[in-house]
């Protein structure tokens, strides 16, 4: 049977690294490798005491063994720890990097979609789809936006979708719409980036898209969950600055940065609330227009049923 496992490097609150591990290990991974970015003593006993679970604190001890001055930025720390736990051959047949705000949502069993991609298929490639903050309460059942692959009609349905700020995002994602990749285990000269693989000087070698498989979003839960971010990704994160625009600057194209930095110069916190109402927000009228364009869809996500059952009461 085909195995695969998940590599992360994670920064978050107990509660969303064990809602992400019990999810994934739920669906069958055989393996999770978690990296916690900064020191959680208390969650790292959670995690330990998992068979399927290889937890890692990436402290100071940890970047001096592996001979590195730990980077500044954490795109890199991602990469790395990706590589490293693929080079040292992950008992899995197939690894998956992932952020910890990133769920599989898969039509079929995981192992099975893996095991029908043919030999020489070495990356397969998971679309994103990003989630709506609830307008309430929030529930099991969340609503995504979709992204229209095709980028002409992918322009015209952000116009229609999104009136105010849709022309100029990309699909109306705020994140990436690049996806994650599963890649195939033991390769030679492996170099994991955030949306790519590299074996060699080969990029992607053998890439297939992997359509019986989605990656559920969950960039913006909610509008103070999303503010509170707000800083941290425009400055260093899926808003910074050295990202390219979604097309040709001559185009019209502009950068998330950039786009941001002129809403809240304008009208500061109340101008990101409208960008949000209109764009991350499941209001009637919006979750109207995505399903007009056929860019809705609505999953049951039980993560506190789901972590209950792997973790019960483990949670600090």
């Amino acid at each position: 049977m085909t195995s695969w496992g998940i590599v992360s490097t994670i920064r978050a609150p107990q509660r969303a690294v064990l809602d992400f591990a019990a999810w994934h290990l739920e669906l069958g991974a055989r393996r999770l490798f978690l990296h916690l970015d900064v020191p959680d003593e208390a969650t790292f006993a959670i995690l330990k005491r998992h068979p399927r679970i290889r937890p890692q604190i990436t402290d100071a001890a940890y970047w001096k063994a592996e001979g590195k001055v730990r980077p500044r930025k954490h795109q890199p720390r991602q990469t790395f720890n990706a590589t490293r736990t693929y080079a040292r051959r992950a008992d899995v047949d197939w690894l998956c990097h992932l952020d910890v705000d990133e769920f599989l949502i898969p039509a079929a069993p995981v192992d099975g979609i893996l095991e029908a991609l043919p030999g020489d298929c070495h990356v397969a490639r998971i679309r994103p789809m990003e989630a709506l903050a609830p307008d309430g309460e929030a529930e099991d059942y969340w609503n995504f936006k979709l992204l229209a692959l095709d980028p002409p009609t992918r322009r015209r349905l952000s116009a229609e979708v999104w009136p105010t700020f849709g022309p100029y995002l990309n699909g109306g994602f705020l994140s990436h719409v690049a996806g994650k990749l599963f890649v195939r285990t033991g390769q030679d000269a492996p170099q994991f980036r955030i949306h790519n693989f590299y074996a060699g000087e080969v990029e992607n070698p053998g890439q297939q898209e992997l359509s019986q498989i989605s990656l559920a979003h969950m960039h913006a839960k909610s509008w103070p969950e999303w503010y509170g971010q707000f800083r941290y990704r425009h400055e260093s994160g899926a808003y910074r600055a050295e990202l390219k625009p979604n097309r040709p600057r001559d185009q019209g194209g502009t950068t998330m940065h950039d786009l941001f930095s002129a809403i809240e110069a304008e009208s500061g916190e109340a101008g990101l609330r409208l960008f949000f109402d209109e764009v991350c927000a499941a209001t009637p009228g919006h979750l109207e227009r995505l399903s007009a364009a056929g860019l809705l869809r609505r999953i049951r996500m039980p993560l506190d049923e789901v972590r209950q059952k792997h973790f019960g009461g483990a949670e600090t």
